[in-house]
């Protein structure tokens, strides 16, 4: 279903208004504490998570192709699949601003310029997802990386974080050009950008085949060093560590639903008629990153470092769920394999969100406390705050009844019931490499609930109350939503199906 016209990106439309006005409200505020300026972008962010949840709903009750509108002469698409992501970006943000915005203040980051940025990241993930054609993927990836690189050097005093901010550049720019020239080889063999004109050329045959493998290995390079997978992952747990923590939680966040849309975009909308091809890859891929995720976290004794680690281990065991997807050509196999997936990816990203926000919490003017050994006797001196830490990491570890158990679960049933051995092998060595990583996680409880404390200070966030209730908020929606997971499984069903309907 086509629409020439510019209501199918008026959340984007708003978006970008919105940061405009934030940017020049900011040069009008004198007040530290960056009340107006912080409502306002939160307001603009929950009023395009609003305009997507009634998007969604429009195009879950649509029938079949009619869910997907093509708009822009064919430039974007608007599907429930993008807007349950685009929506899930927008709320993970306003959560990350939430949790960020006691830990900037006491850091002299608290400007316009961190809000601004924050929306245009939100912005260039809405275009990515959005996007039906190579070149709007590239302007959604650049938007984003911009904005995310500025972020990471707002400290400009701070040596660490402009180290931190150089590398990401470096990842950024490796990333963008493996993608570009992987594009513009998949140009070359197929004569077009849009991606279903290039998988209506894959399925007549009348390509080049030698130029069409070269574009596929360069594709799936690039959407790695995106992820953050091994072999590409070099300086990510570094560009963890070193960036400013409210900085880290942006990046091990809301990103992540985009490079995950590209994924399905690129891959699965428009090379799926060679899949046997990517699927090895990402095979490949997955397992390395499970390997050096896991066992490299085990020797970190920095806890963003080793989240950093966690989350290579993390997105590996995701990457999982798009291999056997399109084995037999079975569209069921294939909609119970991304939209595992899917889940796995809002769920991680829900506990992540939680466990960074505790660190900043944690920490206070001078004081960072992002070392395992920081959090000692945290179960004597704040019973809750352990506790709700405990939740996070259980659920990374994949302990019931947290949804990090389910998430794993849905993975490895999407693996065993493709029925095909190479696929039950590689449930049995993801078992086996989470039993390994389950070690990092169970020490950071242990630490809290068995060494003793070093020294006994004030947490960083005590005068934002609100924050500390955010917290209680997101343990117990990791709990719940591994006690009933069915509600957003189903969610993740139905807009999986919707996009390959479309």
């Amino acid at each position: 279903m086509t629409q020439m016209n510019w209501l199918v990106v008026y959340p984007e439309i708003l978006l970008l208004v919105a940061a405009c006005v934030v940017a020049l409200v900011d040069l009008y505020v004198t007040h530290p504490a960056r009340s107006l300026t912080f409502w306002l972008t939160q307001l603009s962010l929950g009023a395009v998570a609003v305009m997507h949840v009634a998007a969604l709903q429009a195009g879950l009750g649509a029938e079949g192709a009619k869910a997907s509108v093509y708009a822009m002469q064919g430039l974007v698409v608007s599907d429930p699949m993008g807007h349950l992501l685009a929506l899930s970006a927008a709320l993970a943000m306003m959560l990350t601003i939430a949790y960020a915005r006691p830990y900037i203040g006491s850091r002299e980051m608290l400007k316009g310029e961190f809000f601004t940025l924050a929306m245009f990241v939100v912005l260039g993930i809405s275009v990515m997802v959005s996007a039906n054609n190579f070149l709007v993927i590239y302007v959604g990836l650049e938007l984003m990386s911009l904005s995310l690189y500025a972020l990471i050097a707002l400290r400009r005093d701070h040596s660490v974080a402009t180290e931190a901010a150089m590398k990401y550049f470096v990842l950024g720019a490796l990333a963008s050009g493996f993608l570009l020239y992987g594009m513009s080889m998949l140009y070359g063999a197929t004569g077009s950008l849009d991606i279903p004109e290039v998988f209506d050329a894959i399925a007549t045959g009348q390509v080049n085949a030698t130029v069409l493998s070269f574009g596929v290995v360069f594709i799936v390079a690039g959407l790695a060093f995106k992820l953050g997978l091994v072999p590409f992952h070099m300086w990510v747990p570094d560009v963890y560590q070193g960036s400013p923590t409210a900085i880290t939680l942006m990046i091990g966040g809301a990103p992540k639903f985009a490079a995950f849309a590209v994924t399905i975009r690129l891959l699965v909308e428009g090379l799926s008629g060679i899949a046997h091809d990517w699927q090895q890859m990402l095979i490949l891929l997955a397992v390395l990153s499970l390997v050096v995720g896991n066992i490299a976290a085990i020797a970190q004794t920095n806890l963003k470092r080793m989240l950093g680690y966690s989350a290579i281990a993390q997105l590996g065991f995701m990457l999982l769920g798009l291999t056997p997807t399109v084995v037999a050509g079975s569209t069921q196999l294939a909609a119970n394999g991304y939209s595992s997936a899917l889940f796995y990816l809002v769920t991680y990203v829900l506990t992540t969100l939680g466990g960074f926000g505790l660190i900043m919490y944690l920490s206070r003017q001078g004081f960072e406390s992002e070392e395992i050994a920081d959090l000692a006797g945290l179960a004597k001196r704040s019973p809750w705050l352990a506790g709700v830490m405990t939740v996070f990491m259980f659920s990374l570890a994949g302990v019931p009844p947290m949804v990090g158990f389910y998430a794993k679960f849905a993975i490895l049933q999407a693996l065993v019931s493709t029925g095909q051995s190479l696929y039950m092998w590689l449930a049995i060595v993801a078992v086996l490499l989470s039993l390994i990583g389950a070690f990092y996680y169970l020490r950071v409880v242990k630490v809290m609930y068995f060494d003793e404390a070093r020294e006994s200070k004030a947490f960083g966030g005590l005068s934002f109350p609100g924050v500390g209730a955010l917290l209680a908020v997101n343990g117990l929606a990791a709990l719940l939503l591994g006690i009933l997971p069915e509600g957003l499984m189903a969610l993740c069903r139905d807009v999986i199906v919707a996009a390959l309907a479309g």
